[in-house]
């Protein structure tokens, strides 16, 4: 049994619809390529998903940044750590570059003392 074919404009629509903008913006050229590939639909859906799951990542990590107003050039690597000496790098270096806390959900926020601006 042949799966029906759908013209590009309504499936434009089904996708804005659904709210899937990656996959718009991308099934054509992925469609491409499993033709000529001859690729399982399940590695083309797999594939297009892929790529809508990570740019909703990043459009959500972008979006909490900005709603959080903190200044992106703040970062460890312009932190005084001079400036807070109970704050121990090597501690914070070590949480950075750690999983366990972003396996458990853990947010961490460094502040310097207040009234300065580093």
């Amino acid at each position: 049994m042949n799966a029906p074919a759908y013209e590009n404009g309504r499936l434009a629509l089904m996708l804005n619809e659904l709210r899937l903008p990656t996959i718009g913006r991308l099934w054509p050229e992925f469609a491409e390529r499993s033709d000529k590939e001859g690729w399982q639909a399940s590695r083309l859906l797999g594939a297009l998903l892929e790529h809508e799951l990570a740019e909703r990542a990043k459009r959500r990590i972008e979006r909490h940044r900005t709603e959080s107003h903190l200044d992106p050039t703040k970062t460890l690597a312009t932190f005084d750590f001079g400036m807070v000496p109970m704050v121990s790098k090597a501690h914070v270096t070590a949480l950075a570059t750690g999983e366990s806390w972003l396996e458990k959900g853990a947010t961490i926020l460094l502040f310097g003392p207040p009234g300065h601006e580093t």
